[in-house]
C-alpha cells in the first residue's frame, strides 16, 4: 500500500526509533473489552476525525490523505500541541499503527489492535503508545503533578469509546443540578 502511494518511511522510522529508544519517553498500554465486532470498531477508529468524540484531550483531527493526518491536542497550562502522523502498518479489522512525522511538537508511535475476546464476548481493544513529551521527563513529571496521567487518559478514552459504541452516547452528569437538601 505504501509503495503504491509512493511513500518510503524507512528513514523517517529510524528517526522515530532513535527519539524513542530505550527508557526515554512515556510508555502506555491499556485494553478494554467492547461488545462489538473487531471490524466495526476498526472502521470507527480508522475515521480519525471521529476520535475527538471520545478522546477529551483531542481538539481536532484532520485526515490529510489515506495515510497521513494532522492532530491538535490540549496540553498542560492551557497550551495545545500539534503533530502530523502517518500510518506505518495497517491490517483492516485488526490493527492500525502510526508514528509522528518529523517537525511535530510530540514524537510518538503507537498502535491500536482489535482482537476477538474469549467466549464471544466482543472485542479486546488494546492501545499501545510511546511518546516523548514536550520538555522530556521533566515535562512528563510536571504534567503528572498537574493531573495529566497518560495511562489514566488512555484508560478513560477507551471507557468512553466503549460507552459510545455500546450505548450510542457517552453518559455524563455535566450540566445536571446537584442534589442538595
Amino acid at each position: 500500500m505504501y509503495a503504491a502511494a509512493g511513500i518510503n518511511t524507512a528513514n523517517d522510522m529510524d528517526e522515530t526509533k532513535r527519539a524513542l529508544a530505550g527508557p526515554r519517553g512515556v510508555n502506555v498500554e491499556e485494553a478494554f473489552t467492547i461488545n462489538a465486532s473487531p471490524e466495526e470498531l476498526y472502521v470507527f477508529w480508522r475515521n480519525f476525525e471521529l476520535l475527538p468524540r471520545f478522546m477529551n484531550h483531542l481538539v481536532e483531527v484532520r485526515q490529510l490523505d489515506l495515510l497521513r493526518s494532522h492532530w491538535v491536542a490540549k496540553a498542560p497550562a492551557g497550551r495545545t500541541v500539534e503533530w502530523d502522523a502517518e500510518i506505518i502498518n495497517e491490517i483492516p479489522g485488526e490493527l492500525i499503527a502510526w508514528r509522528t512525522l518529523p517537525g511535530s511538537d510530540v514524537v510518538s508511535a503507537g498502535s491500536v489492535s482489535f482482537k476477538c475476546a474469549p467466549g464471544g464476548r466482543g472485542t479486546e481493544v488494546r492501545v499501545r503508545l510511546q511518546y516523548e513529551p514536550p520538555a522530556g521527563k521533566v515535562g512528563a513529571t510536571i504534567a503528572w503533578l498537574l493531573g495529566h496521567d497518560p495511562a489514566y487518559t488512555i484508560h478513560e478514552d477507551l471507557r468512553r469509546f466503549k460507552q459510545l459504541i455500546e450505548c450510542g452516547e457517552i453518559p455524563t452528569t455535566k450540566g445536571q443540578p446537584r442534589g442538595r437538601s
